[in-house]
């Protein structure tokens, strides 16, 4: 059973690369039962988050914090700003990036949130 808490802005499992996508890990699944996970994106400027993918079994939600977001889903390319939320549904392949010259951060919220390696190069 998860017991109460608060996860502070320094608080999370980081996973910070130069100059690369960084992960901070606010919700673990694995808490949760696999229902859901929650991860901040932090992106330096003009940053690919990763490459093109698709989830079999997972939705994933992006809502912008700050900086500028660019999603693509097939040869459509939308741009998130602060307060939006970018839906990017199962079996849709889709890559997004830091579609600014400043620092981009977004939560992503994944259901459930169990990810898996799929044989054809895909993230379930």
């Amino acid at each position: 059973m998860v017991e109460h808490r608060i996860v502070g802005p320094e608080n999370g499992e980081p996973y910070q690369p130069e100059r690369a996508c960084g992960d901070r890990f606010l919700i673990d699944s694995r808490e949760w039962g696999g229902r859901f996970a929650l991860v901040e994106h932090r992106l330096p400027p003009k940053v690919l988050a990763a490459p093109v993918h698709k989830h079999t079994l997972e939705d994933e939600f992006s809502f912008v914090i700050e900086g500028s977001v660019g999603a693509r889903f097939g040869d459509e390319e939308v741009v998130a700003g602060p307060g939006d939320l970018v839906f990017k549904p199962r079996g849709e392949w889709h890559t997004f990036r830091n579609a600014g010259q400043a620092p981009a951060r977004l939560l992503e919220i994944i259901s459930p949130g169990a990810w898996r390696s799929c044989s054809d190069g895909s993230i379930s």
